[in-house]
Formats: C-alpha cells, sequence, structure tokens
C-alpha cells in the first residue's frame, strides 16, 4: 500500500527512458557531438560579432561528412537540380535547394547532405534549446539556423529537407541565417 509513491517516479521515468532511445535510435543527430563541447570551437571575446573565414571548415563538419562518406560536387555537376545529382554528395544552397552548389560562395549558404539513402538533409548550427524540440518530437516549432557556429548557436545538426515546412532566409552581417520551419516529425522506420 505503502508503494503507489513509486509508480509516481518510475513511470515518468520510464516514459523518458522510451522517448530517449526512440529518438536516438532514430534520429540522424550525432548526440555525442550535441553533448560533448570539446571538440567544438567556442566563440572567444576577440571573435564575437566577425563571422567566420567562408573556406574555413569546422572540423566537426568534416567529420559528418567522413561519416556519411560525402563527397564534394564537381565542376560538371555544380549548378545540377539536386534530384539529379547522385547519392553521397554535399553541397550548398540557399532554402530552395532546387539545385547544388560546389562551393558556399559569399553567401554563407547552408550546407546540405544527400546521403547514401537518397536523404536530404539541411546542415547547420543552432542552439541546445532549439534542437532540444526537434528531439523532443515537438509540433510546430522553428530552429533558428547558422552557417557556421555563433553565439547561442553552437551545435551542428542535420534535418532532414522532408521535415522541413518552410525555410526563409534573413540577411544576418555579411550573409545569411535561416528558420527551419517544423510542422511535425514523422517518427523515422528502422
Amino acid at each position: 500500500m505503502k508503494r503507489w509513491y513509486l509508480y509516481l517516479i518510475i513511470v515518468p521515468l520510464g516514459l523518458v527512458i522510451l522517448v530517449y532511445l526512440i529518438v536516438r535510435l532514430t534520429s540522424p543527430i550525432n548526440f555525442a557531438d550535441i553533448w560533448s563541447r570539446n571538440n567544438q570551437a567556442r566563440n572567444t571575446q576577440s571573435a564575437v560579432g566577425k563571422l567566420p573565414d567562408v573556406g574555413a571548415v569546422p572540423k566537426e563538419v568534416l567529420a559528418l561528412r567522413k561519416a556519411h562518406q560525402l563527397r564534394t560536387l564537381t565542376e560538371r555537376e555544380d549548378g545540377t537540380k539536386i534530384q539529379d545529382l547522385p547519392n553521397g554528395i554535399y553541397g550548398f544552397a540557399m532554402c530552395n535547394v532546387d539545385s547544388l552548389s560546389a562551393k558556399r560562395g559569399s553567401t554563407f549558404a547552408l550546407e546540405i547532405h544527400k546521403h547514401d539513402d537518397g536523404i536530404v538533409y539541411y546542415v547547420g548550427y543552432a542552439s541546445d534549446e532549439d534542437i532540444g524540440k526537434y528531439l523532443a518530437l515537438q509540433k510546430n516549432f522553428h530552429i533558428v539556423t547558422f552557417p557556421h557556429s555563433w553565439e547561442k548557436a553552437t551545435s551542428l545538426f542535420e534535418i532532414p529537407i522532408e521535415f522541413v515546412s518552410k525555410c526563409e532566409a534573413r540577411s544576418f552581417k555579411d550573409g545569411y541565417l535561416f528558420d527551419l520551419f517544423v510542422t511535425t516529425v514523422p517518427l523515422m522506420q528502422s
């Protein structure tokens, strides 16, 4: 009779663990990268207010490309429509992702990955709070996404473009930031 209070602790804890396992097993996000900040560049006092060099590629982006065995576009593929490109590539684009460019250029476009399974992802940096909404499978939220690590947006993540109902680019400093609006995050089948 006195053990009823244990249910108040065990049942919610079990639900949290179940949601974590579902998200962990179905999410394209690398949790180790989010929670371990040792390998990510931090903004220092001298770097605040400055955008990173366009040609500089952060280690975590290189690691993500390597983990998915992605190659850059060739000169012949530059400007090609995404559906006409082979799987296993990365490039750069603004919100519409009609075609990919081999270079980010001066627009600070988002990096786009097309994995071997043909799923296309927006890749960028966001705050842990915004990524938490995605991981919690919330409905009707948006993620403010930057092409480079910036102030509170220090976590690299990727989200399938099919999950994004609308993408809006806004001018920011010498480039852009992106609002990715998500209506719902479908559970992925394994």
